[in-house]
């Protein structure tokens, strides 16, 4: 007789994807990892096993299981992974509704379609299996590198007085290509710390009008985008925050319905375009902020 008991691996994995899942959508559809982990660990009960860390690899189980299992939901379209951003599909949110252990079942059911589709050339699909498992494990690696390396950049800048972070808001703004025509001293500023044009001369419009904010532990709120609004001509200006300290909601449904544009950066966003554009700033640029590229083993096609 085959036995229908349960393994506790799959137990945990079918509690934590859902949790996930139900994370992501409570957070607007996306989220990045380390963010619905955290969120996951507050919320579940877990046990003694689950938390165990594996002594090879120092990861914890539950964690690994949930990356593990991503590959079902990424491969039934359930789940897309864009960096450190997990971003739920319209398709899991519907196969949601089944319940936990329904949705498990869907993913698995879904992985195994694909892999049927997309056969794996001279290998049985034992190996598939261990190939697509020595995958998500790379992956774990390389999100837990990343979430470190995120992690000691924003700790380096959180230690930036506003004036030094000002500086780097500038030089990124120049490494994409803007002129910097005003870059606002130590005192007043009258609302703009930074201006910037598409051309030398600044003929080219719209001018930017850019607001930089650095409070690390202090989201900027409402007032902060009525502010720069308030300075910014219809049609000749766009308007930037760079917040170190993140947005309220109240601030991002301001700038989202007014109908003159002003764009929200907060520290992750500045951050992956410091990354982006780390090739173009100036030595002098880099050295505010010097990153170091760290490589990993890949694999051949």
């Amino acid at each position: 007789m085959e036995n229908s008991e349960i393994s506790p691996a799959r137990k945990t994995a079918t509690k934590v994807l859902f949790e996930a899942f139900k994370v992501l959508k409570e957070n607007g559809g996306q989220l990045r990892s380390k963010d619905v982990i955290n969120q996951i660990r507050n919320r579940i009960e877990l046990t003694d096993w689950e938390k165990e860390r594996f002594e090879k690899s120092g990861y914890v189980r539950w964690e690994s299981i949930l990356h593990f299992y991503t590959i079902n939901a990424t491969k039934s379209g359930f789940l897309r992974k864009d960096k450190r951003m997990w971003i739920l599909t319209e398709e899991g949110e519907k196969a949601m509704k089944k319940g936990p252990a329904e949705f498990f079942e869907l993913a698995k059911e879904g992985y195994k379609k694909w892999r049927l589709e997309n056969p794996v050339e001279n290998k049985e699909s034992e190996d598939a299996v261990i190939s697509e498992e020595t995958e998500e494990l790379q992956t774990l690696n390389l999100e837990k590198a990343e979430e470190q390396a995120f992690e000691g950049i924003k700790e380096f800048i959180y230690k930036k007085n506003p004036y030094e972070f000002q500086d780097l808001v500038a030089a990124l703004l120049k490494a994409m290509g803007y002129y910097i025509s005003f870059v606002a001293a130590r005192g007043k500023d009258g609302g703009v710390d930074i201006i910037a044009y598409q051309d030398p001369l600044g003929i080219k419009t719209p001018r930017v009008k850019v607001q930089v904010k650095h409070k690390p532990n202090t989201a900027s709120p409402v007032d902060d985008i009525r502010k720069l609004l308030g300075i910014m001509n219809e049609d000749v200006d766009v308007g930037i925050v760079v917040s170190s300290g993140g947005f309220t909601s109240e601030s991002v449904i301001k700038s989202r319905d007014s109908h003159k544009h002003v764009e929200l950066i907060n520290i992750d966003r500045f951050i992956e375009l410091w990354i982006e554009f780390y090739p173009k700033l100036t030595d002098e640029d880099k050295n505010q902020l010097p990153l170091q590229s760290i490589y990993f083993l890949g694999s051949h096609d």
